[in-house]
């Protein structure tokens, strides 16, 4: 039987890889959320960066808080949300041998100067800190799919092996070969109105996007996984330019 998509943990972590830490709240206080910059790192937790005079700074090993997680996607010129993520958990600080590595992912999506000193002043307590959650729950929303995972399965699931040469594939067909796209999608499933746009692309098929405010998700699968760029390059190749 052909497999639709990925497993959820795996379509999870996968979002999880590109989404931004937004906010931050403390499990139990009154305070409300407060916005923070951050990443993700290869395991899937997400790093927080605290500078000095965020209520975090200071902030006890093991504080339970809550962390917002959002992916976007662009398409033309407009940025329209993939995903959103909730992981609750436990705080701690990143030790300094994986400083740099946190950092790198964190630089990602925000590139400051206080990551630096980070990696540089890492006895100086009135540095930056760079503090990780070691998620007990993952809260997810993607597209009108909702749940909660454990933290043990999304710790537990990878990202899809080709997500990298996938987001570059996705970028490319959507600035170059959006025509042969409309055409695939009309062969598969009829006239359509609105822009048409590839949403989403893994070993398992493609996800593509018609419209930007009220949008309709159309599925394609492949008729086995790719295991390979190239594979992946040939199933979508396939659907774009084969009726």
């Amino acid at each position: 039987m052909t497999m639709l998509a990925p497993p959820l943990p795996e379509r999870v972590r996968t979002l999880a890889a590109v989404a931004v830490p937004t906010h931050v709240s403390s499990c139990g206080s009154a305070r409300p959320a407060t916005r923070i910059a951050g990443g993700v790192d290869r395991e899937g937790r997400p790093v927080l960066l605290a500078v000095p005079g965020h209520h975090l700074h200071g902030a006890p090993d093991g504080l339970e808080v809550t962390v917002d997680l959002v992916a976007h996607r662009q398409v033309g010129t407009a940025h329209r949300p993939r995903g959103m993520l909730k992981a609750r958990g436990r705080l701690e600080p990143v030790p300094p041998r994986e400083a740099r590595h946190a950092a790198v992912a964190v630089a990602e999506h925000y590139a400051d100067e206080a990551l630096f000193e980070v990696i540089e002043r890492p006895d100086d307590p009135h540095a930056p800190r760079l503090l990780r959650l070691v998620p007990e729950q993952v809260t997810y929303l993607i597209g009108r799919e909702s749940g909660t995972l454990d933290g043990d399965d999304y710790l537990a699931a990878s990202p899809d092996p080709l997500i990298e040469p996938a987001e570059r594939i996705l970028r490319h067909v959507n600035a170059r070969h959006i025509a042969p796209l409309r055409g695939a999608v009309t062969r598969l499933a009829g006239p359509v109105e609105g822009e048409v746009w590839l949403w989403e692309l893994d070993r398992f098929g493609a996800t593509v996007r018609v419209g930007l405010d009220d949008p309709i998700l159309l599925r394609l699968p492949w008729p086995r996984p790719a295991a390979t760029r190239l594979e992946l390059e040939l199933s979508l190749h396939q659907v774009l330019y084969h009726p």
